[in-house]
């Protein structure tokens, strides 16, 4: 599937999307999130703990989306603000070709350009079946809360304010996907027994754990992920709801896979 043709980032999706920029990265910012916020990020500078960053973050977000006010408001209006980016989250973390999972795949369409290679079936084009139910998960999702892809426009922001605090001097971190049919995926080209191109959906999860990768599949990545393409990770949030999984939640397009061996132990 072609990426789309335009998007709300500072590098066209035909780029983002490519393995040229995996080996070359550059920063990513989705247009007018961090000038419209400069006095909360600008707070954030300040703050040397971690956690005390996190509860910023959360502080911010209730505020400014009057997350905070959810009781005080009609039956309607209640569930839309009560369901929270974090329902996103928890929804992605229980089945990823979910409404959740649509809403936020959709988040990776509009901003970045990058368009879904699957939800719930393989989407060849957008004007086929399976794009079309993608496009009905994304409304029934997006009307049930305030302001979804701005909410999310901002955790990206504040994950990308984070990950060269935690990975200070690298530009990527080596992560791993486990699989029970690596064929879903396209393979772009076949480097060696090994090593393959591939096109990843245009958000995926990826573990920091080999061994956990192995819980999800029988085929096994080993992939080296630049930080700019980090949309989420475990312990971004106290408390955080993938918190003990080392879960990452990756911007998609073609990446180089390595096929890691299983090594059984006696």
């Amino acid at each position: 599937m072609q990426n789309g043709s335009f998007n709300y980032c500072n590098l066209p999706p035909w780029v983002i999307a490519s393995r040229h920029f995996n080996d070359n990265p550059q920063r990513l910012e989705i247009q007018g999130v961090k000038e419209s916020n400069r006095f909360f990020f600008d707070k954030l500078a300040t703050l040397d703990s971690q956690e005390e960053r996190a509860l910023t973050f959360n502080d911010y977000m209730s505020v400014k989306f009057q997350l905070h006010n959810w009781q005080d408001q009609t039956d309607s209006a209640r569930k839309s603000i009560k369901n929270s980016y974090l329902r996103y989250l928890r929804g992605w973390m229980m089945d990823s070709n979910s409404i959740e999972g649509a809403v936020l795949k959709r988040w990776v369409e509009s901003r970045m350009g990058i368009t879904p290679t699957f939800h719930r079936a393989r989407t060849a084009n957008i004007h086929d079946e399976a794009y079309f139910n993608y496009s009905v998960d994304v409304m029934k999702g997006s009307s049930r809360t305030n302001a979804i892809q701005s909410q999310l426009d901002l955790l990206y922001e504040y994950c990308q304010f984070e990950l060269p605090r935690k990975y200070s001097q690298k530009t990527g971190i080596l992560l791993y996907r486990g699989t029970y049919d690596a064929s879903e995926h396209d393979v772009i080209e076949q480097i060696n027994k090994r090593n393959q191109i591939v096109r990843l959906n245009n958000l995926v999860s990826f573990t920091s754990d080999e061994e956990r990768a192995w819980e999800f599949g029988s085929t096994v990545w080993e992939v080296l992920v630049p930080l700019c393409k980090i949309f989420f990770f475990n312990d971004l949030l106290p408390g955080s709801i993938l918190k003990g999984e080392g879960e990452y939640l990756i911007i998609g397009g073609e990446y180089q896979v390595r096929q890691v061996m299983c090594t059984v132990s006696t």
